[in-house]
C-alpha cells in the first residue's frame, strides 16, 4: 500500500469502567439502543467507526465481577463468577454529556441479549476498551461499505462521521424489511434469503474509479468468502480490502 493510503493503527490506554443505564430506545423490532453514563466514562477514546469494546454483564446475583488489568492480561478475582463478557461497537460517545450509546441486536439467546432485552434505567454494566483503533484515511477516492444487521451501529458511525463530500456505496442485509434503519445516507437495502441477494450485488457491483477501499463486516465465514470474492476474483489490492466477522454461526 502506498504512503497515500497508510492504514494508521493506534492504542488507547485500557481501563475498565462501571456504567449505568441512563436510556434505553427500541430502534426496530431486534434493535435496541442502550445509553451508559457515569464518571468511569472520563477520558473515553473511540476514534474509528469499527473499534469495539468488551462489555460484561452481571452474573445471576447481580454482581459485576470485572477482571483487573495486570502485566499479563485481565485477571478475575478468585473464588467469583466471572461477568460473561461480548464484543460491541460504541455506536456513539458524547463526551460533553458523558453518555456512551450501544446497539445490540437481539437475536434471543446469550448474556448480551437477554440483558439488553431486559435493560432498564439504573442497570449496571461494565465496559473496557477501545484497546486501540485502525484508523482509514480519507484520501480514497470512493468507500464501499458492506454489511448484515450486527454492523449497523459501526456503519451508521461511518454515514455520520465522514463527510457527505465522500463517495460512499454502502450495501446492508438486514433480516426483514422492519429492520431498515433511518441512516445519514443513501443505503441498498437487501432481506436474508431474498433475490437478489448482498453478495450477488457485491460481486456485481460496479467497480468505482479511481482507488477504493472496501470495508465488509458479517458472519465470520461469510466475511472471508467476500474477501475473496473482492480480492481473487474481482482483482481488488488486498490492501484496499478490510473484511471481519462480526459473529460466528
Amino acid at each position: 500500500m502506498s504512503d497515500r493510503h497508510a492504514i494508521v493503527r493506534v492504542r488507547h490506554p485500557l481501563k475498565m469502567r462501571r456504567l449505568q443505564v441512563v436510556r434505553v430506545v427500541r430502534l426496530t423490532p431486534h434493535m435496541v439502543r442502550v445509553t451508559l453514563a457515569g464518571d468511569d466514562l472520563h477520558g473515553f477514546v473511540s476514534a474509528s467507526p469499527d473499534d469495539h469494546v468488551k462489555l460484561f454483564f452481571p452474573v445471576a446475583d447481580g454482581a459485576l465481577n470485572l477482571p483487573t488489568l495486570g502485566p499479563e492480561g485481565p485477571v478475575y478475582p478468585e473464588g467469583v463468577e466471572p461477568s460473561p463478557s461480548r464484543d460491541y461497537t460504541p455506536r456513539r460517545y458524547d463526551a460533553a454529556r458523558q453518555e456512551l450509546e450501544i446497539d445490540f441486536v437481539l437475536h434471543g439467546e446469550g448474556p448480551a441479549s437477554t440483558w439488553a432485552e431486559h435493560a432498564t434505567v439504573g442497570d449496571r454494566l461494565g465496559v473496557g476498551g477501545p484497546r486501540g483503533s485502525m484508523i482509514v484515511p480519507r484520501d480514497f477516492d470512493h468507500y464501499v461499505i458492506v454489511g448484515d444487521a450486527t454492523a449497523l451501529p459501526a456503519i451508521g458511525r461511518w454515514l455520520e462521521e465522514w463527510p457527505e463530500t465522500i463517495p460512499m456505496t454502502v450495501l446492508v442485509e438486514v433480516p426483514s424489511n422492519e429492520e431498515r434503519q433511518v441512516l445519514q445516507r443513501d443505503v441498498r437495502w437487501f432481506v436474508a434469503g431474498e433475490s437478489p441477494g448482498l453478495d450477488e450485488a457485491l460481486a456485481s457491483l460496479p467497480l468505482p474509479p479511481g482507488d477504493t477501499f472496501w470495508w465488509v463486516a458479517t458472519e465470520s465465514g461469510r466475511a472471508r468468502a467476500l474477501r475473496s470474492l473482492l480480492v481473487e476474483r474481482r482483482g481488488i489490492d488486498k490492501d484496499f480490502v478490510k473484511a471481519t466477522g462480526y459473529w460466528q454461526a
